[in-house]
């Protein structure tokens, strides 16, 4: 009975050690594929529609949360609200508080990574409250949706309006950047991000220019629509390089 256990167990440590040896060996496979192909497990999770999108929101105070705790800033609430509607997205607070178009300019490229799905792009407030030119703001911004769109990104713009003490002219001039930039870059656009918050004591902070945690809130449901467009959008170029691929195997 001894040498019956004995031989039993020998046995099994045979299996055992053949199906360790079979999955090592099915793991050296899988690494020499990856080293000929080194693209192909990336292609592979790039092929997956269904992964969640990734979204960077990129801006200044308004986006960063500037006077709020940690889970109150847009990007955060706009993720939540996003969760409960059933959308698999990733928000990515690239804001910075101060920021105008042209600082926005000059960070792009660190702010938003190669793992980025789509852009929304806040900027022009600080611009519009320190009177800065117009066409500056303008050319800033579209050097900002050029590059982007070089990127293959989808973009909402959000839109900023001008203080109305630097006169009718400058505010027109002003407003106008945003609806033009969108119609030349094919973005989203919604026309004023603070709409319905900007002025109204009980959506702002005490300064009177940040929106508190209510004023995020209502920013959020306002935009939202907007927002599931751009996921939209991120959704149709998914499908459209997944059935390209498809047919690219089929030749």
């Amino acid at each position: 009975m001894k040498t019956s256990n004995v031989s039993g167990t020998a046995e099994a440590r045979g299996v055992t050690w053949h199906m360790v040896m079979l999955g090592a060996m099915i793991n050296l496979a899988v690494f020499v594929t990856m080293l000929h192909h080194p693209g192909a497990a990336f292609a592979s999770k790039a092929a997956d529609v269904g992964a969640p999108i990734r979204i960077i929101a990129f801006g200044d105070s308004l986006t960063a949360g500037y006077g709020l705790k940690p889970g109150q800033a847009f990007p955060d609430v706009l993720q939540m609200a996003l969760t409960s509607r059933g959308h698999r997205v990733e928000l990515i607070n690239a804001g910075v508080s101060g920021d105008t178009t042209a600082a926005g300019l000059a960070r792009l490229d660190w702010a938003v990574g190669k793992d980025a799905d789509a852009v929304i792009v806040e900027l022009g407030a600080n611009d519009a409250l320190r009177g800065q030119p117009p066409e500056q703001a303008q050319s800033n911004l579209d050097k900002i949706l050029t590059d982007l769109g070089e990127k293959g990104l989808p973009v909402l713009l959000a839109g900023m309006r001008a203080p109305e003490n630097w006169g009718a002219d400058y505010r027109d001039q002003f407003d106008g950047v945003f609806s033009e930039l969108a119609r030349k870059h094919d973005a989203i656009l919604y026309p004023f991000f603070l709409e319905g918050i900007a002025t109204d004591p009980k959506y702002n902070l005490a300064d009177g220019l940040h929106p508190n945690p209510r004023g995020v809130a209502a920013i959020v449901e306002r935009i939202l629509p907007k927002v599931e467009d751009l996921i939209e959008r991120v959704k149709a170029k998914r499908a459209e390089q997944a059935s390209n691929r498809g047919r690219g195997d089929q030749k």
